[in-house]
């Protein structure tokens, strides 16, 4: 499947389509995606592995054998382990989570739906996560796909982009604007 230039535009999208291409032929496109959340969740949840992976100090052999280490022992499957493998061979750890991240919006894609990117001040539960999810799929009218990120520096609230929509509940945007609003009234 040759996907559209704007969904593979620069490296991430490269090493996405790469991936999503191997695991299409391979019949293990549901394996590879469950890996890979798998895969985001453990870096979002552990900050030494978050700095094995951004870390450009660390050796490249010694962040390879980290990463093996780590893929083998949480069970990933193959294809996900030497992908991973070939991107910190590459010195291509640092944008490991966008490349994921390409990876969700094309199998969205594939699969008719529509994906949507999350940001909290504080991760999202379960159910929190699910609940977004239904009202997003109501309002959409089509299944939607959450990628969910964390910024504390958004205080509180949340804010959604739905394809070229966004919708910014943050308490630091609602303090940006008071601030403008503020300063046009002096």
């Amino acid at each position: 499947m040759a996907a559209d230039s704007s969904m593979t535009a620069g490296l991430t999208g490269r090493y996405a389509t790469a991936l999503f291409e191997l695991a299409t032929e391979r019949g293990a496109l549901d394996e590879v995606a469950d890996d890979l959340v798998r895969l985001a969740e453990m870096i979002a949840q552990s900050r030494d592995l978050g700095r094995l992976i951004r870390s450009p100090v660390l050796a490249r052999e010694v962040q390879g054998r980290a990463v093996s280490a780590v893929m083998e022992r949480a069970g990933m499957s193959e294809i996900v382990r030497h992908f991973v493998g070939v991107v910190a061979r590459n010195r291509r750890l640092f944008a490991l989570g966008d490349m994921i991240h390409q990876f969700q919006a094309l199998l969205a894609r594939h699969r008719g739906e529509i994906s949507a990117e999350v940001t909290s001040a504080k991760p999202l539960s379960a159910g929190q996560v699910a609940r977004l999810n239904g009202a997003l799929s109501r309002a959409m009218g089509s299944d939607v796909t959450l990628a969910a990120d964390v910024d504390e520096g958004l205080i509180s609230g949340l804010v959604v982009k739905v394809g070229s929509r966004l919708v910014d509940s943050s308490i630091r945007t609602k303090l940006r604007n008071l601030e403008l609003a503020m300063k046009g009234a002096v």
